[in-house]
């Protein structure tokens, strides 16, 4: 099972049980963001995760095998139109020299990693219309000298 497959029989199932990434990723004790990424194709799931997330859906035995298979991150480079996705790639190409200033200033020449990683999604209710509270949280690696 490849894993376009995987991910469609993982969203049908969700949908049809009525559940959200949230309930999922408390039920099946990891984080939702990182549990949609992976069900989602874009991350491998340990056989633990992996086996839990097909019981838990009452998917056959080929989704989690799917799912701790390593995946290959490619995505379409044209500018994204999905109004959500754009906005994001509008913030990297607003404020990304600025982020790589700031955090270059901080911590010296090197970058966040994208592996040794963590986000959170929160909902921060405000008068003037709802927030969304993005937190990245990646470990710093400096460019090496050799």
């Amino acid at each position: 099972m490849d894993k376009l497959t995987m991910t469609d029989m993982i969203v049908t199932a969700k949908i049809k049980k009525g559940l959200t990434w949230e309930k999922m990723g408390t039920d099946i004790g990891v984080s939702p963001v990182w549990l949609t990424s992976a069900c989602l194709g874009m991350n491998s799931a340990p056989e633990k995760i992996a086996n839990a997330v097909a019981e838990y859906l009452g998917l056959p035995a080929e989704v989690a095998t799917a799912l701790k298979v390593f995946p290959t991150k490619i995505w379409d480079q044209a500018v994204p139109t999905d109004p959500l996705i754009y906005r994001l790639y509008e913030v990297v190409g607003v404020y990304g020299e600025t982020l790589k200033e700031v955090i270059q200033e901080k911590f010296g020449d090197g970058i966040m990693s994208a592996i040794d990683f963590s986000m959170d999604v929160d909902k921060i209710e405000d008068p003037k219309g709802d927030r969304v509270l993005l937190t990245l949280n990646g470990k710093f690696l400096p460019y090496k000298t050799w």
